[in-house]
């Protein structure tokens, strides 16, 4: 749809993920608590990573559960030694492929990828994936560095812009519920199905 897909970030980039200046660069706990989650809420973290943000994100659901599903078996082997190291007991680490997050239907409140999407190399399997493990009323967030904005010091390739995506995600049965810029440099888009008429 008129995208350069991106490469995907490797275990070598595991480092970048845990930068101590990420936190304020970013701002993630403003993220997290911008994703209204309840104590009982099920997440999945799609492309967790390092799982810089799924362990954050356990805290916050102590009676709930979150999913970090990876599809890189490095990474996957990373998230299993944090999620011993850290006990983090409602966190499971799920092995995904590029075409399917694997993980259970009709489950999931919430699904987010936290720049994630621009490098996915089937963005419509993953989505329609993620749909089906979706509750009726399930969200997906998306978290991404501003494609609109020059001045924002990450590769364009690895920006996008709320055009694109809106366009991306209304062809696949998602409409735009919120969006907003109140991060420093990355835009956060909600998405829900669209509803029947």
């Amino acid at each position: 749809m008129g995208r350069e897909i991106a490469q995907v970030m490797g275990p070598g980039g595991i480092d970048w993920l845990e930068r101590p200046e990420r936190l304020k660069e970013e701002n993630v706990e403003l993220a997290i608590s911008r994703m209204n989650l309840t104590p009982s809420s099920v997440v999945a973290d799609i492309g967790a990573g390092s799982g810089y943000y799924s362990f954050r994100i356990a805290s916050k659901v102590p009676k709930g559960k979150i999913y970090a599903v990876e599809v890189q078996q490095e990474m996957f082997i990373y998230l299993e030694k944090k999620k011993k190291e850290t006990g983090a007991k409602n966190v499971q680490v799920i092995q995904g492929d590029a075409m399917d997050v694997h993980l259970p239907r009709n489950e999931i409140d919430l699904a987010i990828m936290v720049d994630v999407y621009h490098e996915l190399a089937f963005p419509k399997e993953i989505i329609q994936s993620i749909a089906k493990s979706l509750k009726p009323d399930g969200k997906i967030v998306l978290i991404e560095y501003r494609g609109e904005d020059p001045e924002i010091p990450i590769k364009a390739l690895h920006k996008t812009t709320i055009t694109q995506i809106n366009k991306e995600f209304d062809k696949m049965g998602f409409s735009l519920f919120y969006s907003s810029d109140f991060l420093p440099i990355q835009h956060f888009m909600v998405f829900r199905k669209k509803r029947n008429r």
